[in-house]
């Protein structure tokens, strides 16, 4: 190691990106010049994710997930300290901090702030905790949503692909008014987590674009009226107005400058730059220098999100939302996604991995997941003789029905774990194919799939998806591009550079077509697909309500 060349770099401006997941938060330490990522560290959160019972015990309903908002100023106590000491970078050579966020994580706070659950006596309400992005207790409420909005022909509907998800922010706010209007009333407001954040680092509470959008259903400058607001429930009439609304900063905009306190916690100067809030998968984008439309980048990690930039808006069924200006100044954002992914991989690895595998599996010196792997990947396509639905967390695109469940079909009495290991890595690239389909038949095409995320280093999935795809595979070049983007947007709202594109050319990384299709194998995964998509059909599109039954029939039995 050249060490001269070492201290010269760290006398240069560096930012500091946090990336707030779902299990745990990472801060790395980027230079600005060129991108280079210095140093990160990890902490997971204490709480993880509630989805059985609170901290005290109190036991929560299926389908919820929450979380302790502390939880996440103890990544900046602990994990943005230990990044920067790694780093060997100087706290005053640190000129700015951007976060992200996983989206629509949100929770109930009063003006000041402070969350209900940190609130005497509010400890034991579940309604009082940050509900996760994949808190899906609110389908109830999304289903009335979007029925009542086809029904009066509201124009916002057709820019979230004609559905509102359980996961956004107008559900889980229903859900709240309808199962605990007491906190409803005491909850002065209904806070983004991504927002959140930068408000107890910069005592600013500014709303970003990407989650209003996206998340919040603001369009052209409005929420969803009043008017409609009390056609769903006359208590949620001022909703927007009254716990909704506030001013709104463009991504790459300055939030405030460090506070005394946040620069305690996190050891860098008071008033550096504090960068506006962003989306873990949408601040990716630029990370992956995805900066020019026609290249999606897949956040993949326990789910998936789609994300592209187009010059044109088109209608895309079942897509999360279409925002101007949502990813990249100057250009409609599109977001889809799966919502489970390395969620499915790794239920199936806790339920469905023998002992006998596990010993051979230690005597290779592997993983679970790398045993599986590499069993699967001697198989021909087709092998296995099996067709997987990768919908154990629901649908999120192109159905957007998070009350439908997994289907594995082909079993026999010699399918092997890896078997169903593989065939749950390929429906996953299924339901990619599937939401791919839906942009380009809406007229918007895709000419490159760009990689992010923790599964982008399994080689066999990634093949996969190239093969299932049809489409050169590029990888972004980090193992932390969400805090990457983070740190860029850092680099612009701390004047660095003057926009996300200048910064995403001299900072981010990707290496293009690393997995290139090969056509034998995309002509096999085409008869697979076909028969993906009829069972698709048949079980997500109101052919076999099944899914739905059962689904009741374990409500009421878990009552």
């Amino acid at each position: 190691m050249n060490t001269q060349h070492d201290d010269r770099a760290n006398l240069e401006p560096c930012v500091i990106g946090v990336d707030y997941g779902t299990l745990s938060g990472r801060a790395v330490v980027v230079r600005v010049a060129d991108g280079a990522e210095l140093a990160v560290a990890e902490h997971p959160y204490t709480h993880a994710v509630l989805d059985r019972r609170l901290p005290d015990g109190t036991p929560l309903p299926t389908d919820w997930a929450l979380q302790v908002p502390a939880d996440y100023i103890d990544v900046l106590r602990t994990a943005v300290p230990e990044a920067l000491a790694r780093s060997g970078v100087r706290p005053d050579q640190v000129i700015g901090i951007g976060t992200d966020f996983t989206a629509c994580t949100v929770l109930p706070v009063l003006a000041d702030g402070t969350p209900l659950c940190e609130l005497p006596g509010l400890t034991g309400r579940p309604h009082a905790y940050v509900k996760l992005w994949r808190h899906h207790a609110a389908q109830a409420q999304a289903d009335r949503i979007t029925a009542l909005a086809d029904a009066r022909k509201e124009p916002w509907l057709q820019r979230y692909g004609g559905k509102i998800s359980s996961e956004w922010e107008f559900a889980k706010a229903l859900q709240l008014l309808e199962e605990d209007p007491e906190l409803y009333e005491l909850t002065d407001r209904w806070i983004e987590a991504a927002d959140w954040i930068v408000w107890r680092l910069s005592g600013s509470y500014v709303r970003n674009a990407c989650t209003a959008g996206y998340k919040g259903q603001l369009q052209d400058g409005s929420y969803p009226s009043a008017d409609y607001l009390a056609a769903l429930n006359p208590g949620f009439a001022g909703f927007a107005t009254d716990k909704l609304e506030q001013p709104i900063g463009q991504l790459g905009d300055r939030a405030g400058g460090l506070t005394a306190e946040a620069a305690a916690w996190t050891g860098l100067p008071e008033g550096i730059a504090v960068c506006v809030g962003n989306v873990d998968a949408h601040v990716t984008a630029p990370a992956a220098t995805a900066v020019e439309p026609g290249r999606m980048v897949a956040i993949m990690g326990t789910s998936t999100c789609h994300v592209m930039s187009s010059n044109q808006w088109a209608e895309v069924p079942g897509m999360c939302g279409v925002v101007e200006g949502g990813i990249l100044p100057g250009l409609w954002g599109y977001e889809a996604g799966q919502s489970g992914v390395g969620d499915i991989f790794g239920w199936f690895v806790r339920t469905g991995f023998p002992a006998s595998y596990a010993e051979e599996a230690a005597a290779l010196g592997r993983d679970s997941h790398e045993h599986l792997t590499a069993l699967a990947a001697e198989q021909r396509v087709g092998e296995h003789g099996l067709i997987a639905l990768d919908w154990q967390s629901g649908n999120r695109s192109v159905l957007v029905d998070h009350d439908l469940s997994g289907v594995v079909v082909g079993l026999t009495l010699s399918t092997r774990p890896e078997d169903v290991y593989r065939a749950l890595l390929e429906a996953t690239a299924f339901g990619t194919r599937t939401i791919i389909e839906a942009f380009e038949t809406a007229g918007v095409p895709v000419e490159e799939l760009i990689i992010a995320g923790g599964l982008a280093k399994n080689a066999l999935l990634m093949q996969i998806y190239a093969d299932v795809t049809r489409l050169p595979l590029g990888v972004i070049d980090s193992a932390q591009g969400p805090a990457l983007g983070a740190a860029m947007h850092a680099a612009v709202a701390a004047g660095a550079y003057p926009d996300i594109r200048t910064a995403a050319h001299a900072m981010g990384k990707a290496r293009p077509a690393v997995y290139p299709p090969d056509p034998g194998r995309a002509a096999a995964y085409d008869r697979l697909y076909a028969e993906y998509r009829l069972l698709h059909d048949y079980f997500g599109r109101g052919a076999n309500e099944v899914m739905h039954r059962l689904r009741r029939i374990r409500a009421q039995a878990s009552a």
